[in-house]
């Protein structure tokens, strides 16, 4: 069962995208998100209406960021994006009558609502400027890691 990883490419997007001088393009970001351009033009026009983006036409335009990332959390971009499914499995359904389905199928919808309300609580808990910080470690971490190799290649 192929995974629904679109928050998780919105979300590499505008990381990328507030690292970047200026506007960046559909075309730029469809191809760092290996899609076509229209769909990135649909992923940010929502993102565009919650204000978490703008687009600029025109020679130089494109899309940049409009929010303060501080306050904006992964939640957020969820709903932006239509708070698509976050589980992958579901309940069998072949046989409602079947009182042994209706038993799994009540505990199942039960687990599966606790385990969403978790993961939206978490996902609320996580600020898009958070994510930047820790790129941000990451990156001054393999920059250090690569000054150390240079210097003892020295």
């Amino acid at each position: 069962m192929k995974r629904n990883s679109q928050l998780s490419g919105v979300l590499h997007v505008l990381l990328h995208m507030a690292e970047h001088e200026g506007p960046v393009t559909s075309e730029m970001l469809a191809k760092a998100m290996q899609t076509n351009p229209v769909v990135i033009r649909r992923i940010m026009a929502g993102l565009r209406d919650e204000g978490y983006v703008r687009s600029e036409k025109g020679h130089g335009g494109g899309w940049s960021i409009a929010c303060d990332m501080s306050t904006v959390t992964l939640r957020d971009i969820h709903e932006a994006l239509g708070s698509p499914s976050l589980l992958a499995i579901g309940n069998r359904t072949e046989t409602p009558g079947c009182l042994v389905e209706q038993a799994v199928n009540a505990q199942l919808d039960k687990t599966f609502e606790e385990a969403e309300a978790l993961l939206l609580r978490r996902l609320g808990e996580v600020t898009l400027a958070a994510l930047s910080a820790d790129f941000h470690k990451r990156f001054a971490k393999r920059r250090g890691a690569h000054q150390l190799e240079k210097a003892h290649a020295d």
